[in-house]
C-alpha cells in the first residue's frame, strides 16, 4: 500500500532574540493509508512541533511533504487534530461541543449531524448528550473530544498525547477503546506518546526521534502474536518485552539528549 503522506528532509528551528534553537533536522518518513504510526522521543525533542508541521500549523524551513491520495488527487488530506486536553467548553452541552467544528466550518448538514448521532451511540455517550462537560469522567471527555474531531470526517488523525491527563488505569482502558474504535473507521493515525508500552500496544510502526535537534533514529515495525486483537492484550504478547527493550535502548543511549 502506498504512502498517503511522505515527509522528506523536514527541518525546523525556533528563533528568538537570544538566537536560534534547532528543533528538527532532516526528518523523513512516510505514512501508509490506514496505518497507525506512533512517534516517541525524549522530552522536548520536537515531537509536537513535527505534528504541527504535518497539520499545516507550522511551515518547515526546509523539506517538503508529499501527498499521495488513493484517488490520485493532489489535495492535502483532511486533518483531525486531537490535543492533550479535551478543550470542551463548559457553557455548551456535550452535544453542542461535538458539533462545534461543524458549526465553525458551516457544515451543520443533516448528513454530518446523523454521523454525530451514530458516534454518540457507538461511543456510549448518547445519554449524556445534554450534559455539561463537568458531568463527564475524564475518559468520557476524551471520547467526546474524539467525536468532535471525527465529525468533520478527517482522512488523517493527529493525536498529541491525548491520554496523558488521565490516571493510569483509565488511560489503559480509554486508549485501548478509542484506538479500537478508530481502527474500525479505517482512518490513518499518527500519535505522539511518552509511554513506550502505549506506543507498542497501539501502533503498527514506531518512529523514534533523537534528542534535539531531532532526527529519525530508528523505525520499528510492530508485529505481535495475539490471541485477542486488542491494545490491552498486546502487552502480553511474547514480542512485547523485546520491542520495549529496543525502544528503551534507543531512548537512553542518545548522544543528542541533554541530561
Amino acid at each position: 500500500m502506498q504512502n498517503i503522506l511522505e515527509l522528506r528532509n523536514i527541518s525546523y528551528s525556533y528563533h528568538s532574540l537570544h538566537g536560534e534553537t534547532k528543533a528538527l533536522s532532516n526528518i523523513s518518513f512516510g505514512v501508509r493509508e490506514g496505518e497507525f504510526v506512533a512517534i516517541v522521543g525524549p522530552s522536548g525533542c520536537g515531537k509536537s512541533t513535527l505534528l504541527s508541521i504535518i497539520a499545516g500549523l507550522l511551515v518547515p524551513e526546509q523539506g517538503t511533504i508529499l501527498v499521495n491520495n488513493p484517488d490520485g488527487s493532489l489535495h492535502y488530506p483532511r486533518i483531525g487534530y486531537m490535543l492533550q486536553h479535551d478543550h470542551l467548553f463548559e457553557w455548551r452541552t456535550v452535544y453542542r461541543n461535538m458539533t462545534l467544528g461543524l458549526e465553525l466550518h458551516h457544515q451543520l448538514t443533516p448528513e454530518h449531524l446523523a454521523l454525530v448521532d451514530r458516534l454518540l451511540e457507538q461511543y456510549g455517550l448518547n445519554k449524556f448528550r445534554d450534559k455539561r462537560p463537568s458531568e463527564l469522567s475524564g475518559g468520557m471527555k476524551q471520547r467526546a473530544a474524539l467525536i468532535r474531531t471525527l465529525a468533520l470526517e478527517p482522512q488523517l488523525l493527529l493525536l498529541d498525547e491525548p491520554f496523558s491527563a488521565l490516571d493510569y488505569q483509565t488511560r489503559l482502558f480509554v486508549s485501548s477503546d478509542i484506538c479500537r474504535l478508530i481502527r474500525q473507521t479505517g482512518k490513518t493515525m499518527i500519535i505522539i506518546t511518552h509511554d513506550l508500552s502505549e506506543a507498542i500496544s497501539l501502533a503498527d510502526r514506531i518512529i523514534v526521534l533523537s534528542g534535539r535537534p531531532a532526527v529519525v533514529k530508528n523505525e520499528l515495525p510492530v508485529s505481535l502474536t495475539l490471541t485477542d486483537d486488542s491494545p490491552l492484550a498486546a502487552r502480553n504478547a511474547p514480542e512485547f518485552q523485546q520491542l520495549f527493550n529496543r525502544l528503551w535502548e534507543d531512548m537512553t543511549h542518545d548522544k543528542n539528549t541533554k541530561t
